[in-house]
């Protein structure tokens, strides 16, 4: 009887692979389901097997160097930081993401921060509830009519977000090295370098993927950069911020308040945390939300569906729709190599 193919979910908090275990199975697939938070506890299982998914656990150089026989790994997200893409790509394995499955979530809970900080929701919430009942308790509030609002990162989210924003009358720049002049065209907004960005923005909306060079962009000398009250809004990743900083920043006053999707320490990829592991979790004017922002029912299922059959289509000898390092691998003896 000929071995099925071993597909090996590293961890997920979805509460259960029913999904994956359905579009795999019927690919001739056997699914072997973990809760890993280190590579210790991937190498085993990572050795025989012909693929592997991962949500949060990282699958790096020593758990692909165990590899003996995987051809794919497939993320459930966009970010590819959590696995070496250099060594996959070096030992002939494929790497596939999700795109743009979350868009409209992640947008909108963008904006949806913004909007309950400026307008001082949750200070007004607290006092109601302790019996306070004045407009006063959320002094002050500024107008966002006539505010810039500048957006770190400028791709399909980014644009989402100055989508909404835009009604709400606010002047739009945008900071992406990246981004060909011609689509800033397109969506009607100015093009600045970062320290323009830093001096001009009233709200800082930062949608930057994880890399060398994006970690921690805001910093000390960004966050003395900006301008007196200004609002910092993080729905990339968490570690695009350096959270001491932010802290000092907060607690001086020299920015108003935060509205983080993610902390430094991003608590998923921990095998356990405490909010008291960070300052920022002590601010009353710091909205942290548990890396949601992706999050709706139909989102989590597209995401889903979309890294099992990327697996599946690999083990069936077919072509991803979303692959990360396919213009780095060539066929060679049968076998995709470097």
């Amino acid at each position: 009887m000929a071995r099925k193919p071993k597909v090996v979910i590293t961890d997920y908090d979805y509460g259960d692979v029913d999904i994956e275990r359905g579009i795999l199975e019927a690919a001739g697939a056997e699914v072997i389901a973990l809760q890993a938070k280190r590579e210790d506890d991937l190498l085993a299982a990572a050795a025989d097997c012909d693929a592997i998914m991962n949500q949060y656990a990282r699958v790096g150089a020593r758990t692909i160097a165990a590899m003996e026989r995987c051809r794919v790994i497939a993320r459930y997200g966009v970010g590819v930081d959590i696995v070496d893409v250099a060594a996959a790509s070096a030992k002939g394995i494929l790497v596939t993401n999700v795109r743009d499955y979350c868009t409209d979530e992640v947008a909108d809970h963008a904006v949806s921060l913004w909007l309950a900080l400026a307008r001082r929701l949750f200070d007004y919430d607290r006092a109601t509830h302790q019996g306070i009942w004045r407009w006063q308790s959320g002094s002050p509030i500024h107008r966002l009519r006539g505010r810039t609002l500048g957006i770190v990162s400028f791709g399909k989210i980014g644009q989402a977000i100055a989508n909404r924003a835009r009604p709400f009358g606010v002047t739009l720049i945008a900071y992406d090295p990246y981004l060909p002049a011609e689509v800033a065209k397109a969506h009607d907004i100015r093009q600045v370098d970062k320290a323009t960005l830093l001096a001009e923005a009233d709200v800082v909306m930062m949608q930057v993927p994880m890399t060398d060079e994006t970690r921690h962009f805001l910093g000390e000398a960004e966050f003395a950069a900006m301008k007196p009250g200004a609002l910092v809004i993080n729905t990339g990743r968490g570690p695009t911020i350096d959270n001491k900083a932010l802290y000092r920043a907060l607690v001086e006053g020299r920015i108003a308040g935060a509205g983080l999707d993610d902390p430094e320490e991003e608590p998923a990829k921990l095998a356990a945390w405490s909010p008291d592991d960070n300052p920022i979790f002590s601010l009353s004017n710091v909205i942290v939300t548990p890396h949601a922002a992706y999050y709706s029912e139909e989102s989590i299922r597209t995401a889903r569906e979309t890294a099992a059959s990327e697996v599946a289509r690999v083990l069936t000898g077919q072509q991803p729709r979303n692959p990360v390092n396919a213009h780095l691998l060539t066929v060679a003896q049968g076998k995709l190599h470097a």
